[in-house]
């Protein structure tokens, strides 16, 4: 997911783990989402914030279920975008419905306005993702943006979703684009937190990395390079395969668990310093967080066999080796000066390695994984 930690207790470390309190997954799994409302003992309006497609494909499976749980879905349509606007308006809509509690429907961003929106009204959250492309659905954590498509902050929830819904029928007919972009911000979970757990620096939740943290982190990287063509051959398909469900989780579940229990490193902030040059925007957080990830192990010195590995794996699974597959020219100093120069701000997880990350050595781990990622096209 993103970048950005809270404070940490500096007098006395604690190992610190967290996960929403249930997750369903498998095909066809929305038409049991009333069964587990009710399971969860809810009664009374549920706020739907649900991206157009999420409405198209979902709401009439809501609007057949629920009531007859004595559950009323009360649909409102996310404006696209998860800035503070949103967020109130989504809040107000809640409140004057009365609704006790909150289901987000859709991509990552849908996801944080949803949760965004629980918090303000003090409600427990859902999420149903209806793509695999980021670890958001299970974490406790919003990216505020801006108007104009920056991030404005990252923001940190006191309590995980109640419940985590994935229906695998769904995700096999969304773009398989996005199902390889969660791929790539799956992978980096892995070695961030390899490095988080070597360096004594703090995870996402402001504690030390457990050792479950770190073992469900590295065990998302082992099921993605296992299962990760087989997956997107599934994709090709719009089918459901053994292989996709397995990848499924390893986006959703084990990556979200893995990336605020066991921490995070350089790839991420590489993502934010991509995502300063506007070019760079037209592509998905994953995709820039798989380059970030070709950087962050050649800035660690990282064998070249194990650069290569993965080099070999995006390239196979579709995901960017090259500055240019995500927007940025080579060439341009400026560029790469605003990117290393936002990769390296105050606050940002490349800090989390045992060694001192500045702008210069950022600069030239771009040019080296760009190097390696042509000779690799």
């Amino acid at each position: 997911m993103a970048g950005g930690s809270p404070e940490t207790n500096k007098q006395r470390p604690l190992t610190v783990f967290a996960a929403p309190g249930r997750y369903v997954q498998g095909p066809g799994a929305t038409h049991d989402l009333a069964a587990e409302l009710e399971r969860l003992g809810f009664r009374g309006p549920i706020l739907f914030v649900a991206g157009s497609h999420a409405i198209e494909q979902l709401s009439p499976i809501w609007n057949e279920t629920l009531p007859a749980r004595d559950l009323q879905p009360i649909i409102e349509r996310f404006a696209g975008q998860c800035t503070n606007a949103e967020i109130d308006r989504l809040t107000e809509v809640g409140r004057a419905n009365e609704v006790v509690a909150v289901v987000s429907a859709g991509g990552g961003k849908a996801s944080d306005a949803g949760r965004g929106a629980a918090d303000a009204l003090g409600l427990p959250t859902i999420q149903t993702p209806t793509l695999a492309s980021t670890d958001a659905p299970c974490s406790a954590l919003s990216v505020i943006y801006n108007e104009d498509d920056t991030v404005d902050e990252y923001r940190f929830y006191a309590r995980h979703p109640a419940l985590v819904l994935v229906d695998s029928e769904v995700i096999a007919r969304s773009p398989k684009r996005q199902l390889v972009s969660g791929i790539g911000d799956a992978l980096a979970t892995w070695f961030e937190a390899r490095t988080v757990s070597e360096s004594g620096a703090p995870n996402q939740l402001g504690g030390l990395p457990t050792a479950t943290g770190t073992g469900l982190a590295k065990l998302c990287a082992e099921i993605l390079l296992a299962d990760g063509p087989a997956a997107c051959a599934a994709m090709d398909a719009q089918e459901v395969t053994p292989a996709l469900e397995r990848l499924i989780e390893a986006n959703t579940l084990l990556s979200g668990l893995g990336f605020e229990s066991g921490g995070l490193a350089v790839a991420h902030s590489v993502n934010n310093g991509l995502s300063a040059v506007a070019s760079a925007n037209a592509y998905y957080h994953g995709e820039k967080v798989a380059f970030g990830l070709i950087t962050q192990l050649i800035l660690e010195g990282q064998p070249q066999s194990e650069i290569d590995m993965i080099i070999e794996f995006q390239r196979t699974v579709g995901l960017p080796i090259t500055m240019a597959e995500v927007g940025i020219d080579s060439g341009d100093e400026t560029a790469l000066n605003l990117i290393a120069e936002t990769t390296v701000a105050p606050g940002e997880t490349c800090h989390h390695e045992p060694f001192e990350v500045r702008a210069d050595a950022i600069k030239a781990a771009l040019l080296a994984a760009d190097k390696l990622g042509r000779a690799a096209s």
